[in-house]
């Protein structure tokens, strides 16, 4: 085997420059009333989300252009500010609709749940290549790993985030399962999983009331399955070709988040199902670009933190874009790329980043 160096995978780029740009026109698009009714600027949350934008095209750049064989050393210390974030979050973060996810520094918001994705898949596939000798055993290869996960996903818990928790925990779930854990080890992780899942829904009556309202949204058409049925009054307006960008109804003060978590209802609406179609055909080219870079990775670890990230991006997407038509109950989950949110822009274009760093390198015969 040898070692090539090449151009960055063009397909991924393109389609994630072409992903984020029309995030950007969407941000504006469904953020215009609210942002000129609450701060006399329709254009308010359009340029925060550009700034973020150009940001995160530099820190695209930026990853992409780092030493290959030095991408392994970033893991720990990136482990570490993520732990230490999602400490400090709680006490000194925002409170923010009953949650505090966040740090503000002025007009610049910082979520710590963002980067400890992007942490969790670089540690995970730096460990995972270091101990892929014992992956097979429990104690050694993957209870360490399930630790780590706990630690995380609880911090993430007492914010509460549980959608990002599950997002991770899928993550780390598939990763496993591709480094060769043991079919009855994923098995009891997964039975875990659902307990944990089951408690964290009980446990909280708001969770509980949620899914209750997935069940028969029109039951519970004044509350909880409020969001549900105006997403699906949406997507259903929009038809075929859409009423036309800008045009939406629902996002007149009817779709609550109309510009994050349920941005891909108001895109359905204005761009109907030829828009909606188009997306989630770039995601899925995105996953598959994302899986034949982690299939000709030079080594294990680069082969697993690709894999991880093209989960990791493309899962989230998936729940998204479920919960907004009605097939999953509502999490707080956004759509990568799209939704309006600096610091998940941010980390995802670092996520492609790593990706087109990684694509740089294949295995030649």
């Amino acid at each position: 085997m040898r070692l090539k160096k090449g151009p960055p995978d063009f397909i991924l780029f393109i389609t994630s420059i072409t992903l984020m740009g029309i995030g950007l026109v969407m941000v504006f698009s469904s953020s215009a009333v609210t942002a000129n009714v609450n701060y006399g600027d329709a254009y308010y949350f359009f340029k925060k989300q550009l700034m973020w934008a150009i940001i995160s095209i530099v820190a695209l750049i930026v990853v992409m252009k780092l030493n290959f064989l030095r991408l392994k050393d970033f893991a720990i210390p990136l482990m570490v500010i993520a732990v230490v974030c999602l400490i400090l979050v709680i006490p000194l973060g925002i409170e923010v609709k009953g949650a505090v996810r966040s740090f503000a520094v002025g007009p610049v918001r910082f979520s710590p749940s963002e980067l400890s994705k992007i942490a969790m898949v670089m540690f995970l596939a730096r460990s995972l290549d270091i101990k892929s000798d014992n992956i097979s055993s429990f104690t050694k290869g993957v209870l360490p790993f399930l630790v780590m996960l706990v630690l995380i996903c609880g911090l993430i818990m007492l914010q509460p985030d549980l959608g990002t928790s599950f997002t991770i925990a899928a993550t780390v779930f598939f990763m496993l399962m591709i480094a060769g854990a043991q079919w009855i080890h994923l098995g009891l992780i997964t039975l875990s999983g659902v307990v944990a899942v089951g408690a964290a829904i009980i446990l909280e009556p708001y969770r509980m009331e949620r899914v209750v309202a997935f069940m028969n949204p029109w039951k519970y058409a004044s509350d909880e399955g409020f969001q549900t049925i105006q997403s699906l009054y949406a997507l259903g307006s929009g038809g075929l070709f859409g009423m036309g960008l800008g045009r939406s109804r629902q996002k007149f003060f009817y779709l609550p988040e109309q510009h994050t978590d349920f941005i891909f209802a108001i895109l359905g609406e204005e761009l109907g199902f030829i828009g909606a179609f188009l997306v989630v055909t770039l995601f899925l080219l995105f996953a598959w670009r994302g899986f034949k870079i982690a299939i000709n990775a030079p080594d294990n670890f680069s082969r697993l933190l690709a894999a991880g990230v093209t989960i990791i991006i493309t899962f989230q997407a998936a729940i998204n874009i479920g919960v907004v038509a009605g097939a999953l109950p509502v999490t707080g989950i956004t759509l990568p790329f799209i939704s309006y949110g600096g610091t998940s822009l941010l980390f995802t274009m670092v996520g492609v980043g790593l990706l087109l760093n990684i694509s740089r390198y294949s295995s030649q015969s």
